[in-house]
Order: C-alpha cells, then structure tokens, then sequence
C-alpha cells in the first residue's frame, strides 16, 4: 500500500526554542518584546523565527498577554480628501506600531451612531480607539460618552476634555492670508468652509485674525460644502464682483480647500478674470491634483502621516500608561506657493 502524502503544519514557538537552542519561555520573551533579554539571545530568536516562517497566533497571544495589539478607528465623512488621508495615515502608523486596525464609519453625527461604533469596536476587543472627530457635534457628543477604553480625538479641537492631535489650521489659515497680504493685495476674501465643522471655522477664524491685526476690514465670507460645485458658485460671485467693480476690490482669494478652489478657478477663467494676474487664489490641503491646477495652486498642505504617527502614539501611550490627561497635540502646517498667487514671469 502506498503510504500517504505527509501533510507540512506551521511551525510552532517550540520549534523556534528547539532550533535557537533556548526555551519556550525565552521566545515567548523576544515576541513579547521584553526589555531583560540579552542582545545575542533576541537576534537567535530573531533568526530562528525568520528561518523557519514562525507567525505567532495573535488569538492564543490575547489568551497569554490580554492584550489583542487592536486599535478601533471611527471616522465620518471619509469620502472627503482630508478625512481619507488622515485614516490612510493612521493605519500605516498602526501597522509600524504592529497593531491592526478595525475601522468604523459612521453614518450620522449623533450621539447614538458614536455609541453603537464604540460597542462595536468593544466586542472586537479593541484596546483603544482613534475618532475623527471634524465636525463639531460628533467632537461633543463622543466627549460625552463612557467608553471602556482610551479615546484620542482628531481634528476635533482641544475643547474636548479628550487626548487630541490635529493641524493647526488657525495657523494654516494666518500663513495664506499673511503670504496674500505680503503681495500687495489691499484685502483677501474667503471662501469657507461648512458651518459645524471645527476646520472650517479654525480656518476663518485664523484669516480674520490677519485682517483684524492689520486694521483691515474682513469681506463678507462666501460659504462652500468642500464641493468643487460650491467653489464654483462662489467663483461666479466673485467674478460678479470683479466685473462690476462693486464693494471692496476682489484681487485675492482664500479658499478653505483646494476641491473649492478648483471650481472658484474655473468661475473665474469662465468669466474672463485671469488668475493670478487679476486674481490670486490659494487653497487649503496640498491634494496630489493641485500642483497640475491651471495655474498651480498655492496652499496649504496637511501632514497626514505625522497626524497618524502621533494619533496612534498618543493612544498606545495612554494604552500602556505612559500618559494621561487631554494633552492637545498641534501638527505644523506648512504653506506651498505655486503659479496662482505669483506672478506671470515667475512661472
């Protein structure tokens, strides 16, 4: 009789201690990421683990270490530019942290939906959870919630009571409208963005500032939904502006996203009014399509990765008890100048 074909199985951590000459309960040290294990000993393990393929089984490790090396993340509006790439941000931090992540995406901005996302989150086992928190109403009603594990907030402001990490957009916002200032335009008008949203509001608030300090009266803001279409309208009224020669000279623009800011380009070019010649016109977000603008968009770009990076630092400190309290980390924002607010011999 023919004997039957041997069946391979994974390897398993004793097969790791047998082939780097050490005991289970050494390699079960050097997967832990115990700290008093001797630097010769970790690269055996290592070795052993790479030569024969170990991959620990994270369901047994949870039993052994309660601890899953699971994060939850709740989002809303993840279709936006600015939401996707904060969550692409945090689960490429997550993964060099070596935690999974478990994603929600919430349907609403109420107080429910944030409930039934955290239970969720909960019954996977998450051991703390990052909320994208934008617009002002999720911000309070996740700061009102009682959840079973740590909570950092981003771009939901410091007015929380919660661990918060997010872009200083007032700053953003002051260095577009100082940079439009310093170019000779006697004012700068804005295009902002949606009521409740704590970007939008940072970023008016920041260009009001400005103007403010130097004795400048603000225009009446233009209100945009971060549409292209809404920047459109709102280019077609500043053309009218323009054209009429009505009210105060429209000669610059700051639009509080880029998305905006392509439709208020075409408004403009639609009408007659060349940019940046008649008109400049800057941004807010640094999207990859806005240095192929016609012209090339001046803005301000966002580091998403660095918002990963210190969302998912912060959670795993406040996780492992190396920080407490509703510290507010401010990412630095930094201002990208292109054709749309220079001038023709320079670009």
């Amino acid at each position: 009789m023919a004997r039957s074909a041997e069946v391979s199985r994974p390897p398993t951590m004793a097969d790791v201690a047998r082939e780097a000459g050490v005991s289970h309960q050494t390699v079960s040290r050097v997967l832990s990421g115990h700290p008093h294990v001797r630097p010769a000993t970790r690269a055996q393990v290592t070795a052993a683990v790479d030569r024969l393929g170990y991959r620990r089984n994270p369901a047994a490790r949870a039993l052994v270490t309660r601890r899953t090396r699971t994060l939850g993340v709740i989002a809303v509006n993840t279709t936006l530019y600015g939401p996707a790439s904060t969550m692409a941000g945090l689960h490429e931090a997550a993964r060099d942290e070596g935690y999974l992540v478990s994603a929600v995406t919430l349907r609403g901005d109420g107080r429910q939906g944030l409930k039934d996302a955290v239970d969720h989150l909960s019954s996977w086992g998450v051991e703390g959870v990052v909320a994208l928190t934008p617009q002002r109403t999720t911000g309070q009603a996740l700061a009102r919630l009682d959840a079973p594990f740590p909570v950092v907030s981003v771009e939901g402001g410091d007015q929380l009571g919660l661990p918060a990490v997010s872009l200083d957009q007032e700053r953003g916002a002051r260095m577009v409208t100082e940079h439009l200032l310093a170019a000779g335009h006697a004012t700068v008008w804005h295009v902002a963005g949606p009521d409740g949203w704590s970007e939008s509001e940072a970023r008016t608030a920041g260009w009001r500032a400005v103007l403010r300090e130097r004795g400048i009266a603000a225009p009446p803001p233009l209100q945009g939904d971060w549409s292209p279409l809404s920047g459109y309208r709102a280019g077609q009224e500043l053309a009218g502006h323009v054209l009429s020669g009505q009210g105060p000279g429209v000669t610059a623009v700051f639009v509080a996203n880029d998305q905006m800011a392509l439709g208020v380009l075409r408004a403009l070019r639609e009408a007659g009014v060349r940019t940046p010649e008649r008109v400049a016109v800057a941004g807010f977000d640094d999207i990859p399509e806005a240095e192929f603008f016609p012209p090339p968009l001046t803005t301000v770009r966002q580091d998403f990765g660095s918002i990963g990076r210190r969302s998912i630092r912060l959670l795993i400190d406040h996780i492992e008890g190396r920080a407490s309290g509703a510290q507010h980390v401010l990412v630095e924002p930094q201002l990208i100048v292109r054709g749309s607010t220079r001038g023709v011999a320079e670009w």
